[in-house]
């Protein structure tokens, strides 16, 4: 079976709407892929603040965000494929929308992004609410992407997102979970010097570590918790960064700091992971690195550094999957929703059960 979906992915970096169109083919089992097209429609300064301010709206005021975000989504969505001449092409389009609230312990978790407002202005069949069925099925929701890893990327031994959240997911045995804030705080930082992000990682090279504010970022409670696990935004932005914010250091030493604390973050979950991990022959392992944090030429030496001496080989793949794999993932999700297969993995997770998640919207053409 063949299938042409769109995928919606907005991160917590708040950089922009990721969006692609993917070829999909399935025989017996076995999918194959095709990226094509993608953009990052990048967000206005209004819409920076109204979904960064999203978690201290009233009831009322944050209802009309969700339906308005939902419309803007599909003006996209609309834009996008008149630009690309994608009309009668599609067969669904999958939306993750963009987090607010994500509290797992209580089966709660929320993405804005109204899906009857975006299949109304497409006239598509949409899937939303990817994550809600599995946090109500006692599960943390996330990480989400290892469903698709595991059918579209499968000769790869662990997958290492850096996005505003840094997550990690290993094949055998099929475990994922969030690591630490990446990106979201790193961005924060470098906001201070008027910067929208640190470029290669050119500033925090410049840095020096600080031992003892990188010692009382190790102690936050959240890493000693066993997988799985999660993190909501405001850990980045309500602990972590306001901890580095208000330690004296310079902006290049808190981006050298935070960095090194990354590293630390993603070499300490990899050691576990490895032990659980079947005897390998030559001891050689590959981790796939995608994400914005990818293209962070800093980050990303300091992760060789650190975990080669662990047998991990880090790749970084083409740019275009780098960029946009999570949003091909949700692609690839609302085609999953679409069959009523699996979307979300419970040993991922922690669920009782595996999943098959997402509310189906169906749009109508004009």
């Amino acid at each position: 079976m063949e299938y042409r979906a769109i995928g919606l992915m907005s991160g917590s970096s708040l950089d922009g709407l990721d969006i692609v169109a993917v070829s999909f083919l399935e025989q017996g089992g076995q999918w194959q892929f095709t990226l094509d097209a993608s953009a990052c429609i990048p967000y206005s300064a209004t819409w920076v603040e109204r979904l960064r301010g999203a978690t201290e709206l009233a009831a009322r005021d944050y209802c009309l965000l969700h339906t308005d975000y939902g419309r803007w989504l599909g003006e996209q969505v609309n834009a996008f494929i008149d630009r690309h001449q994608l009309h009668y092409k599609i067969a669904v389009v999958g939306s993750h929308g963009h987090t607010t609230f994500h509290l797992p312990a209580r089966h709660m978790t929320g993405q804005i992004g109204d899906g009857a407002s975006l299949a109304a202005l497409t006239g598509l069949p949409v899937v939303t609410d990817l994550r809600a069925m599995d946090v109500a099925l006692g599960g943390q929701g996330a990480p989400i992407v290892p469903i698709g890893e595991k059918y579209l990327f499968s000769d790869t031994d662990f997958f290492l997102n850096l996005g505003g959240i840094a997550n990690i997911s290993a094949t055998e045995p099929r475990v994922a979970f969030d690591v630490c804030a990446a990106n979201r705080v790193l961005n924060m930082i470098a906001s201070l010097q008027g910067l929208e992000y640190d470029k290669g990682g050119a500033l925090a090279a410049s840095g020096s570590v600080d031992e003892s504010v990188l010692k009382k970022l190790g102690m936050l409670p959240y890493y000693q918790m066993p997988f799985p696990k999660s993190l909501a935004n405001e850990f980045g932005t309500e602990v972590v960064y306001p901890l580095l914010k208000d330690s004296g250091l310079s902006i290049p030493d808190m981006l050298a700091t935070y960095t090194r604390h990354i590293v630390q973050q993603i070499a300490a979950s990899v050691q576990p992971l490895l032990s659980l991990r079947p005897v390998n022959a030559d001891n050689e392992f590959r981790l796939l690195a995608t994400g914005g944090g990818a293209c962070n030429e800093f980050l990303i030496a300091s992760l060789r550094s650190a975990l080669h001496p662990l047998g991990v080989k880090i790749e970084v793949p083409a740019l275009e999957i780098v960029q946009y794999k999570e949003a091909l993932i949700m692609a690839f999700m609302a085609v999953l929703r679409w069959r009523q297969e699996y979307t979300v993995l419970s040993s991922v997770t922690g669920a009782t059960r595996d999943s098959i998640g997402g509310a189906l919207w169906i749009g109508q053409e004009a």
